[in-house]
């Protein structure tokens, strides 16, 4: 586990060069202010308040592509079912602080997870500039 790479993986690095293409900039592997430091998105889009996490189909326990280890299945369920609950967590919490979460798993294509990520970032981001205009103005 200690071996896992906690950035720069495969399909973090194709969907962060797809949406670097796109012309949006992104912090990589930070805590989105406000929130728990010990929560690391790996992409985060401050302005538009979206936290972007690539997961992994193993780690994250993948619906499509669920692996159970045969060798000590017992300590590998509370594990990965650990893992779930701290992805919930973090998704409650960070909605709470008035983030959006997004969550894109290693086997999707970069090309639609960008194109999921782009609206997201996209739309919010466009709804903050209107209201800082509204409150300017008024």
């Amino acid at each position: 586990m200690r071996r896992t790479g906690r950035r720069d993986t495969v399909p973090e690095l194709a969907l962060r060069r797809e949406l670097h293409r796109r012309g949006l900039r992104y912090l990589v592997d930070a805590t989105p202010p406000g929130t728990n430091r010990r929560r690391r998105a790996d992409l985060v889009f401050r302005g538009a308040r979206v936290a972007v996490f690539v997961d992994g189909c193993f780690w994250h326990s993948c619906p499509v592509h669920v692996h159970r280890p045969k060798s000590n299945a017992a300590w590998w369920r509370v594990k990965l079912a650990s893992i779930t609950a701290r992805d919930r967590d973090t998704d409650a919490r960070l909605a709470e602080a008035g983030w959006h979460v997004v969550r894109v798993w290693e086997h999707e294509d970069p090309v639609a997870a960008a194109d999921r990520v782009h609206g997201v970032v996209h739309a919010r981001a466009r709804r903050g500039r209107g209201a800082f205009r509204r409150r300017a103005a008024g």
